[in-house]
Order: structure tokens, then sequence, then C-alpha cells
């Protein structure tokens, strides 16, 4: 049986642990609606009141993280593709999970771009004109393991969760942050659900989830790399502390490394051994990088203040 075989299988034989962990997402999930978090009585028409750009409510940094995040958010219609075609087979529990996830998911970008078009904190023509290329250009991926898959969706909700998360407190703007708690507490579920079907998969087989992880660490990059200017937003947004290298090695990797306990585990084949060494070259690196980042914006906000 080849490995991408062997994956397959073990998303049969996990179907009764996403049934239970489906269970549990929806005891604990809290329904919102996004019309109850979008400030409509400051809306104005705007074919008698155009787009101009003294009108944003945000600025600067939150501004640009507003727009990344919705672009991001908008690719949904890819991202039900991708997964769908990981873990979609059968009409069980993965399937309903995916149905879920996908209602979920949908309601992030209605809620962000009704609050951006009410508050003109965006323009709308560049708003639908981003959408429209975010959704031509798609997302996808160049593989279909499922073990890889279960990794980057893992990463990426838990870097999704915080990104939002501090995009809202740093919007100093409390309709923002409202509604950027909401869809970070989204993120949170979907990046647990994910998490712990990991850690079952590690369970029953944990030198090809240990490789699988190790791979998706190592390759991680957001669905949201082929925004036009992303790599100067992101900069930008790591600059003023919303997400950098810092976070992501302290609060997205090593809680779910250590979580998953993969720096522990006794019984690895040898590709997972090698894996392993890999990655602690790597998370030396990107500590190393992080502390870098932050010696040079420290420098640079006290050359600023003085």
């Amino acid at each position: 049986m080849s490995s991408l075989d062997a994956s397959h299988a073990l998303l049969v034989e996990l179907e009764p642990e996403a049934g239970r962990l489906l269970e549990r997402h929806l005891h604990v999930a809290k329904e919102w609606f996004p019309h109850e978090l979008v400030p409509y009585s400051l809306g104005r028409d705007f074919s008698t009141e155009p787009w101009t750009p003294d009108q944003p409510r945000l600025e600067g940094v939150a501004h640009i993280a507003f727009e990344v995040n919705l672009l991001t958010e908008d690719n949904l219609p890819s991202y039900h593709r991708v997964i769908h075609s990981l873990f979609g087979a059968g009409d069980g529990a993965w399937i309903n999970w995916i149905g879920r996830w996908t209602a979920e998911e949908g309601r992030h970008a209605i809620v962000l771009r009704d609050y951006l078009t009410v508050t003109r904190s965006l323009d709308p023509v560049v708003m639908e004109r981003g959408r429209m290329l975010q959704l031509q250009q798609g997302f996808d991926r160049d593989t279909v393991n499922p073990l890889r898959g279960l990794a980057y969706v893992a990463i990426q909700e838990l870097v999704t969760r915080i990104a939002h998360r501090n995009t809202g407190r740093y919007s100093k703007d409390p309709v923002a942050d409202r509604i950027m708690l909401h869809i970070a507490a989204d993120e949170n579920l979907h990046a647990v659900f994910y998490r712990d079907m990991l850690g079952a998969a590690l369970d029953r087989d944990p030198s090809a989830a240990v490789s699988a992880i190790v791979d998706e660490v190592l390759a991680f990059d957001m669905p949201g790399t082929r925004i036009p200017g992303y790599l100067r937003k992101a900069t930008q947004m790591a600059r003023a502390g919303i997400f950098d290298l810092r976070i992501h090695h302290d609060e997205v990797l090593m809680p779910l490394l250590t979580y998953w306990r993969v720096l522990e585990r006794d019984g690895l084949d040898d590709r997972a051994e090698a894996a392993r060494n890999r990655l602690l070259v790597y998370l030396a690196d990107l500590d190393a990088s992080a502390r870098r980042f932050e010696e040079r914006r420290s420098a640079a906000a006290f050359v600023a203040a003085r």
C-alpha cells in the first residue's frame, strides 16, 4: 500500500473520531449573526455620496490588516474544494464536518465586507475588484496527502485566529474588535477540531503523522499570499505586532508541537526521525530570525521616538 493509500485508509479509520469531535464542536459552538454586529445606521448611499479617501474609519496598518483578512476569507470556495478533496470521501462525519465548517466560515467575509462598506473603511470598488481577483486566482495545494492536509489546516486556523484577534485589538474600534472576537472564536474551534483529529492520527500512525507535520511546518504559507502586495502588507502587520515570526514560533508552532508531543514520541521510523531532526533545525532558525526581527523593530521604535 502506498503512503497516500495508507493515509486515506487512516481517514476511514478515524471516521468515528471525526464524528465525536463534530458532536463536541456542535455542542460548544455559539450561534451568532453578522447583522447584529454591523453598525448599519452609519450607512450612506454611495450613489449620492461616493467614497473618498478621507472617509475610512480605520487607518494605517489596521486598514491594511482588515483588507488582507477580508481577501483571505473571500477565497472560501477554493478552500472548500481543497478540503473536500482531502477529507470529503463518503457521506459520514467527514462530509458533515466539511459542510459545517464551510457554513461557519462563510459568515466571516459577510460580516467583514458589511462592516468595511458601512463604515467606508475600504473603497468598495477596490474591495470588489480584489474579491474578483482572489477568486479567479483561487487557492490550491501541491499535495493531496490527508495527513499533511490536517497539519496545514490545524496550523492555518490557529494563525488566522490569532491574526484576526490581534487585528481587532489593534484597530482601536470597539465595533471592529467585537467582530473580530466572534470570527476568532470560530477559527479557534476549527483549529481545535483539526488539532485533535491529527492527534488521533498520531496515536494510530505516529511515524507517518510526524513526517507529515514536519513537511507542512517547513513548507507552511498562508492562503492569502497571492494578494497583490502581500509581502509588503504582511511586513507592515508584523511591525505592528499583529502577526510576526515570534508569534508564529511561540503561539502557533510550539503549542501545537507540544500538544502533539512531536519532539517526545518514541519508536518512530527512520524517515520520521530524520524529519524531526530537520524540524529542530528549523525551529532554532525561526527563533533566531524572530529575535533579529524584534531587535530591528525595537531599534526602529527607539529612533522614531527620539
